[in-house]
């Protein structure tokens, strides 16, 4: 048996459910007898990577247009989301949130992957996004992210100046197209299970476990949870 087992995560700073989920795995994780061999791997997937943000509009306004559903409909299923959340003692204040597209921001993921600094980064985007209402497109937010867990300045204004990381983040989409991922968050163990989407906690735990006691060995993956819901499609969020 290997003595490490790689969890690898697929998920967008746009998806509030990549951020329970995160919360979900790491419950998880402290419940784990050989959580100090899980190596996590962040992987890129942008649930729209040609999204172009539109000023001063609403998530409330952008899912009743995507939807073509009124606003007290959309207001619903944000309180719903933000409850589910809170429930993993997180904090979501959609009414501030910036839509953006990803892409630099998961430029800057791959960045921090260079100095082992993801799950760090992952972290501090989700905050800014759904917490504190930043725009995670704006270099000065991704800058202040970068430098807060050590990334050199230079190395910063690096990839603000050039598409450094660019082909990564697509190369990383392109792995979730041949895994079949249609949506996320999206979690792969030790290249033999998946569970899809932010399930409970026990979940992630069970597969933990039956991956470690199994051992290493080349398979394909089986999913063991997998549900339509607690998850984010290119179609959105349910």
């Amino acid at each position: 048996m290997e003595n490490q087992l790689k969890v690898q995560i697929w998920s967008d700073v746009m998806c509030p459910f990549c951020y329970i989920g995160k919360r979900k795995i790491e419950e998880a994780l402290t419940q784990f007898e050989n959580k100090d061999s899980v190596i996590i791997e962040w992987k890129s997937f942008q649930l729209d990577s040609n999204f172009v943000a539109t000023p001063n509009e609403t998530i409330v306004d952008h899912l009743a247009e995507k939807y073509r559903r009124d606003t007290d409909w959309a207001q619903g299923m944000v309180d719903n989301v933000t409850e589910n959340a809170k429930q993993s003692g997180l904090e979501f204040h959609f009414e501030k949130a910036i839509l953006a597209n990803s892409l630099n921001a998961h430029r800057l993921m791959h960045l921090a992957k260079k100095h082992k600094q993801s799950s760090p980064v992952k972290e501090l985007l989700f905050k800014a996004h759904f917490t504190e209402g930043k725009n995670v497109n704006d270099w000065n937010v991704l800058k202040e992210i970068g430098l807060e867990v050590g990334i050199e300045i230079s190395e910063i204004e690096q990839l603000i100046n050039s598409n450094e990381y660019t082909k990564e983040v697509l190369q990383d989409q392109q792995e979730a197209q041949s895994l079949g991922i249609t949506g996320v968050p999206f979690f792969v163990f030790d290249n033999k299970y998946a569970v899809s989407g932010a399930q409970p906690t026990e979940a992630f735990l069970k597969t933990l476990e039956k991956a470690w006691e199994e051992g290493k060995f080349e398979t394909s993956i089986k999913i063991e949870n997998t549900v339509a819901t607690n998850s984010c499609t290119i179609e959105g969020c349910e």
